[in-house]
């Protein structure tokens, strides 16, 4: 197959991009694909923390792009899945330091390696690194909290996903855009203190292709260097387990997005 590039990116920060990056990049090399997940937020670099490989950065993503490194040197292979690399970005260097050229390059070797599937974590809005992330892709999902402002800044995230893309300038089919919502709580939007699945699709115009929920062991995860998705015991390790298997094609259910029902003893006494 030819490789797939895959945008992870928001219009807002802090809603969950490099735990959804690290979670299906590490889904994909569990499904037996060859995959490389790529840091874009020069300056920042948080993306190797999540991935558990933080002390094993040697070169980066700029090191390449400048011809400073090779590609060969600077890709981290994961400790848990051999098919699975990273490449870290910068803290060093500013949000300039990418040009169009060597992450085309980049992105090019890549492929020419016989990665099946790049995963390229954005930095939010519009800056330079998230345009060079989605300027690429083939897919891109995009990153929502099920709140109004978080909504409202997507909106804007897919217009460019639409019109800023070297597809749309080749007039190639257009890059497929899926809503990932994260940290969601069924019960927060029971009380309407949360946009509902339904509400997010309507107001974007495109399908949610998974719901997170709300966990605390998202922060677990990432704080112990594990993407969630090996927690297959927990909600949001399915949850992006599922949302994986919808990228490969698959169909599956959304789960744990209706609130609890109350049991007879708590509807009677109000607890």
């Amino acid at each position: 197959m030819a490789t797939e590039i895959i945008v992870v990116t928001s219009g807002k920060g802090g809603v969950g991009k490099t735990t959804t990056s690290a979670s299906l990049a590490t889904g994909l090399a569990m499904a037996g694909k060859r995959v490389a997940v790529i840091d874009f937020d020069v300056g920042l670099r948080n993306l190797d923390l999540i991935m558990g490989c933080e002390r094993r950065v040697v070169y980066d993503f700029v090191n390449v792009v400048h011809g400073e490194s090779t590609l060969k040197q600077s890709l981290i292979r994961d400790k848990r899945y051999e098919n699975l690399y990273v490449l870290a970005a910068s803290q060093t260097r500013d949000k300039d330091a990418l040009n169009a050229e060597g992450v085309e390059k980049v992105l090019d070797d890549l492929a020419a390696d016989g990665f099946e599937y790049v995963v390229c974590d954005s930095p939010a809005g519009i800056e330079k690194g998230a345009h060079l992330a989605m300027y690429f892709a083939d897919q891109a999902v995009v990153v929502v909290n099920p709140e109004v402002s978080s909504v409202r800044d997507s909106d804007r995230i897919l217009g460019l996903l639409a019109s800023k893309t070297r597809r749309a300038e080749r007039g190639q089919d257009p890059v497929r855009q899926h809503l990932l919502l994260t940290r969601y709580n069924p019960q927060r939007v029971a009380i309407g203190e949360m946009l509902s699945v339904k509400d997010v699709e309507e107001i974007l115009g495109i399908d949610v292709i998974g719901v997170i929920p709300e966990s605390a062991n998202v922060l677990t995860a990432s704080n112990n260097g594990i993407p969630v998705i090996v927690d297959a015991q927990s909600q949001a390790g399915q949850a992006y387990s599922d949302t994986v298997a919808r990228i490969l094609g698959e169909e599956r259910p959304l789960r744990f997005i209706d609130a609890p029902r109350k049991g007879f003893l708590q509807r009677v006494f109000g607890g």
